[in-house]
Formats: structure tokens, sequence, C-alpha cells
């Protein structure tokens, strides 16, 4: 009973992008709902991109806030019945004519042909007949392996995403950076991208990350853009999108470039609808204004494909050894990880074994006290001290001088 329940109340939620317009049709932001529901921002952004889906309590609130959106359905109309047909009148069927004796049978192939009626139970069949079996069903294909269907993946969406890379950032050797790193976190992570509802576009999120970070600047290699292309009509519109500001840019080619709708060009930017609405119009016109000719947006696509095929051909590395390059990635970080906490739990116990056991008060430091005169010592002999020494050391200790007490 309760797992109907919750299938039932899931089954109630819209489309992801439904959602999202519901939101954006009551004019409430993604902090709004998420302090309705008692979640994050982050989670009310995955529920929208599909990427997760409420559960429990969460789902109940948040069905709720969507249904008051929504608009309410009017009830249908049951459809009519259908009339009863006349039935046909039989016709007359003509009297079969007296075959004459000279007339002769027609072949079978002209007769007209009826078709066989089955009986309602075969015959079984005669004895020592060989048996026949029932026709089998074909078996259907088996599932694609992981890596069967990474390498599909990689194959279908790692040549274009080099292409939109180039036209983010004018770097060849980049966007090949880019697209890679962006599969090897696919492979690192493909029970999550495996179950997405748009893998393609998993990977196209990860890679312009990647490729547009402020951190590439600081690279010797990526600092300097390539060579612009031959043609003059190509190297301006390059040149016009490459000072666009990062935002625009990537929200232009979304658009304008890749063909997704403004929701999910919103969803993929981390941006409202309004917003990347607002950053097409202004990089349309920021290009239109550098580039003659831009002004219908059918012109702006084919100028951004034609200059997207005229870059460098992508010169990929095969799918395997992608998938082993990402495997060694995240052997080298979890090796780096484990002798990181092994350095850190061996400091942290040899200064638990080194640290005092009992509090020993410091010992402040001397001060000199006034008032109190220094030792000075023995004075130092004169002359005449010294000679008085002199001669109580030469006399002998006994002599007729000194008076000995006698016994009696």
């Amino acid at each position: 009973m309760v797992e109907s329940t919750r299938h039932s109340a899931s089954d109630s939620l819209p489309s992801p992008k439904e959602r999202r317009r519901l939101r954006e049709a009551m004019s409430l932001s993604e902090e709004q709902v998420a302090a309705a529901v008692g979640v994050t921002r982050a989670t009310v952004r995955n529920w929208e991109t599909g990427r997760s889906s409420p559960r429990g309590r969460k789902l109940k609130l948040y069905a709720q806030l969507l249904a008051d959106a929504g608009p309410e359905e009017s009830p249908r109309t049951p459809d009519p019945e259908p009339a009863p047909k006349p039935k046909p009148k039989p016709q007359p069927q003509p009297q079969p004519k007296e075959a004459h004796a000279t007339t002769r049978p027609k072949p079978a192939a002209k007769r007209a042909a009826k078709p066989p009626t089955l009986p309602a139970h075969p015959a079984p069949p005669p004895p020592g007949a060989p048996q026949s079996t029932p026709p089998l069903t074909p078996p259907e294909p088996p599932a694609p392996t992981p890596a069967e269907a990474f390498d599909a993946l990689y194959a279908y969406a790692a040549p274009a995403l080099v292409r939109q890379a180039y036209l983010l950032t004018g770097r060849s050797r980049l966007s090949h950076e880019a697209v890679e790193r962006a599969f090897h976190l696919a492979w690192e992570r493909w029970p999550e991208v495996a179950v997405d509802g748009d893998p393609p576009g998993w990977v196209r999120a990860a890679a312009y990350e990647h490729a547009m970070s402020p951190w590439q600047r600081m690279r010797r290699v990526h600092r300097h853009p390539d060579a612009p292309p031959a043609e003059q009509d190509r190297r301006e519109l390059l040149d016009a999108l490459l000072e666009l500001p990062p935002h625009y840019r990537r929200t232009l080619l979304l658009y304008d470039g890749v063909g997704l709708d403004l929701p999910d060009t919103a969803a993929e930017t981390e941006a409202s609808t309004p917003a990347a609405a607002s950053r097409v119009l202004h990089a349309r016109a920021a290009l239109a204004e550098r580039v003659p000719g831009l002004d219908a947006p059918d012109t702006l696509h084919d100028r951004l494909t034609a200059l997207a095929n005229s870059c460098p051909a992508p010169r990929l590395m095969p799918a395997q050894a992608v998938r082993t390059g990402s495997e060694r990635r995240a052997r080298y970080w979890t090796r780096v990880a484990v002798t990181v906490t092994t350095l850190i739990v061996g400091v942290t116990a040899l200064t638990m074994l080194n640290a005092p056991t009992r509090y020993e008060p410091p010992v402040s430091p001397g001060r000199q006290v006034e008032g109190v005169p220094p030792h000075k010592g023995p004075q130092k002999l004169t002359p005449k001290d010294k000679k008085l020494r002199a001669r109580l050391l030469s006399e002998p200790a006994h002599g007729p001088e000194r008076l000995v007490p006698q016994d009696r």
C-alpha cells in the first residue's frame, strides 16, 4: 500500500521543464520554493532539471505547491455512443448451373481462390512422423554494458563538443582538454550520468565549465588564442564572440548555436528564464554591431555552424584511452587522499604522545631588584696585610714561646 501511494504521488508531478515554468508563473524564486518545502536551493534546481525527484513529505508539499499554480482541468464530457450501423441486406446468391458434359473445368490458378479454413482441432500426426517444434520468438538483444554505452556517448557527442568549446575559447588545445576532462568526470560518475535525462547535456555542462574557468588564463599554454581563421567574415565573428562576457557567450551559443529552448538554456546556465532571454538579446545586439548582417536569428545560427565546422579537425583520443585515463586519475587522487590522511593521523598521534600530561606554570622572567647593595666579597689585601700573613705562615707551629699545659 505504501509503495503504490508513493508511485501515484510521484506520477502526479509534472515534467521538470513544466515545474520550472509553473514556479516562474507564480513569480517565485528558487529560494522561496526551497524555504516553503524545507530544502536547499540546489535541491530545487535538481528537481527542475530532472537530476533528482522529491520523496515523502517533501513530495507532497512540492506537488501541492505546483498544483496551486496549474490551471484547473475541466471535466471531460463523455463521448456520445456511436449510432448503430444498419445491417446490410442479404444479397441473393446465384444458383449454380448444371455443368455440361462438354464443359472443360477451369484451371486452378484462374479459379476464385478461397482461403482454406483450419480445423478447430488439428489432426494428430501419423505415428513415426517427425515432431514439429513450435516457432521460437527471437531473443531480445542484450543490454549494452557500461563501457559500450560510454563509448557510444563519446563517439556521438565528443566531436561536436570540441567545436563548441572552440567557439567559447578560441583555443583548440583547451577545447580538446575540456572535452576529455568532461568525459573523465562522466566515467567516474557513470551511474549518475547513465540515469540522467540528457547525458550529452551533462557532459556539455562539464566541458563548458572547464573551458571557461578563469584559472585557465593563468596557464602559460592557454594564455594566447590560436591563429584566427583565414576568411574575413569568420575571423570577425570569432573576435566578436570572444569579446562578449563569458555568461553571454555561453548563453548565446546554447540558444542560437546548439538550438536549446529558453528554459533549458536558463537551467544549464543556472539563471532564470528572463535573465537568459536578456543575455541572448544583448549578445545578439553586440554581434550585430560588430558584424553586419547578423540581425536574423537563422542567419546567426548558420554563421555559428559554419564557424564551428571551420575549426581544426578534432583529434580525439580513443574511448578506451579516455576510460583508462579516468580510472588512472581516480586511482592517483585516491592514493593522494590516503597518503595525506595517513600523514595527518601520524602527526596527530605524535603530537598527542609528546604533549605534556599536566600543567606546568611558566617561569616568569627575572628582573633587577633596586635598593639592595651588591655583594662584593673580601677586601683586597694591602701590603701590610700581606707582610703579616707571610710572617704567620713562616713561624713554626710548636716552640718554646708557647705555653704548653703539663699533666699533674
